[in-house]
């Protein structure tokens, strides 16, 4: 299950008004300001994100905010079931981060079963994400079904860490 929404630099980001905590894919297409990243971040954090992964232009800032918004919201030791992880995909397809999203991202003290979408850009693009997030599940039960073996999504990543192609 997921949510999407888009959102434009300057943008009141929307009230969630979840009652689980959830995992968030920030898909950035266009500049924004230091000070609206930072609001967005605190904004993911307060509204119970635990896990965000951040594609697209300046996504490792991304990642640096929301870290930062952990720390304000949890001075010191962090409880477990409030540790947010943060990830950013910068060599990646959009693809690839979508099967990372939906596949891969699970947090270690609690379950997360809503993904928010979180596209930053001129243009919504809801129905895109949709049927990719439905390409990558689809492949998924037939890469299943067909033989058990590492997921595509897996094998590059096993290529990328030990820089040989795995056939």
């Amino acid at each position: 299950m997921f949510e999407y929404f888009n959102l434009h630099c300057g943008d009141q980001p929307p009230n969630l008004g979840f009652d689980k905590p959830f995992k968030c894919l920030v898909l950035i297409r266009e500049d924004v300001t230091h000070t609206w990243r930072d609001r967005v971040s605190r904004w993911l954090v307060e509204s119970g994100c635990l896990w965000m992964m951040a594609w697209g232009r300046d996504c490792s800032l991304w990642d640096d905010s929301v870290d930062c918004a952990n720390i304000e919201m949890f001075p010191g030791d962090k409880p477990d079931d409030k540790f947010v992880i943060t990830t950013w995909h910068n060599d990646e397809t959009l693809e690839d981060v979508v099967w990372f999203a939906t596949f891969s991202a699970s947090h270690s003290s609690v379950t997360l079963e809503k993904l928010v979408v979180l596209d930053i850009g001129p243009d919504a693009r809801k129905d895109e994400i949709s049927a990719l997030i439905e390409k990558c599940q689809l492949e998924a039960r037939q890469e299943a079904v067909a033989k058990p073996r590492p997921s595509r999504f897996a094998l590059r990543w096993l290529e990328r860490l030990f820089r040989v192609p795995v056939q």
